[in-house]
């Protein structure tokens, strides 16, 4: 088997942080490019991405595969069943601290194929140009002030401005 026809690392690194956050005590959130395929509320997403709590705490009968990460949920106190396709996941990080991995879009969007899968500027100036295929590791820029109001720590682009982890590529 050549790199080709090898299976994707991305579920296997969604697996390894999850453990990872959950190991150390941490809140794993997923963040998620919806399309057709990602089956999420759609009231709750923002710019075409949505983030997830995907601690064992916030879901029942989590199940991450290869191919799709499925769940029962609360949204607004009442039961959802989700399903994200694997390849829809851009990120994994840790609620309190930001740390997690960021991934390449998916290579639908990167193509232009279908005006449903491509990527949402974020703001004036910020063109959804083709990225190499790699992954990027995030980082926190500086320690987070934890008084329990803040929203959770999202990755966001460069454009935005804001003091949020920074991305460090990993080859």
């Amino acid at each position: 088997m050549n790199a080709q026809e090898s299976t994707s690392t991305r579920p296997y690194l969604i697996r390894a942080l999850h453990e990872w956050c959950s190991d150390n005590g941490f809140t794993p959130y997923l963040a998620v490019r919806v399309d057709d395929s990602v089956q999420v509320p759609r009231e709750y997403v923002k710019d075409g991405e949505i983030v997830l709590n995907v601690g064992m705490d916030a879901t029942s009968g989590l199940q991450l595969g290869n191919d799709f990460i499925e769940f029962k949920a609360r949204f607004g106190g009442k039961p959802r069943d989700i399903m994200v396709p694997v390849g829809r996941v851009i990120a994994i990080y840790a609620r309190e601290n930001g740390q997690g991995m960021a991934f390449p879009p998916p290579v639908d969007m990167l193509s232009g194929v279908g005006a449903a899968l491509a990527p949402v500027p974020r703001g004036p100036g910020d063109a959804a140009a083709p990225q190499e295929e790699s992954v990027v590791q995030l980082v926190p820029a500086e320690p987070p002030a934890d008084d329990g109001n803040e929203p959770p720590p999202r990755p966001t682009s460069p454009a935005s401005g804001a003091a949020r982890p920074a991305l460090k590529r990993v080859k």
